[in-house]
């Protein structure tokens, strides 16, 4: 059987040894939560992989928001502004866009 304090030793080796910036073993575990929220798994799965007794936990204090994440957030938030076409009483300048945000 392996002894937690032999694993995090050895953990510390490993990335001594390839020159990575000291990390504890069980930030793997927030890490991990993280990569797999990002990549589409629901917070109840994840509740349930980790073993956690309420979903609360899991989304407060495994996860956090990528900044890629975060960008796809913003894109999928525009998208869904009404855009309404430019008339011929507005003129827009030559070169610009034409769209416009509807103002109601």
């Amino acid at each position: 059987m392996l002894h937690p304090a032999n694993v995090t030793r050895r953990f510390i080796e490993l990335y001594e040894e390839i020159g990575l910036l000291p990390v504890r073993l069980h930030d793997l575990r927030h890490g991990a939560t993280t990569l797999a929220h990002a990549a589409g798994a629901d917070l109840k799965g994840i509740e349930e992989m980790l073993g956690h007794s309420s979903i609360t936990i899991t989304a407060d204090t495994y996860t956090s928001l990528l900044p890629e994440a975060d960008l796809a957030i913003a894109e999928a938030v525009a998208r869904l502004v009404p855009r309404a076409r430019v008339t011929s009483e507005t003129t827009a300048p030559e070169g610009s866009e034409s769209v416009v945000a509807c103002t109601k």
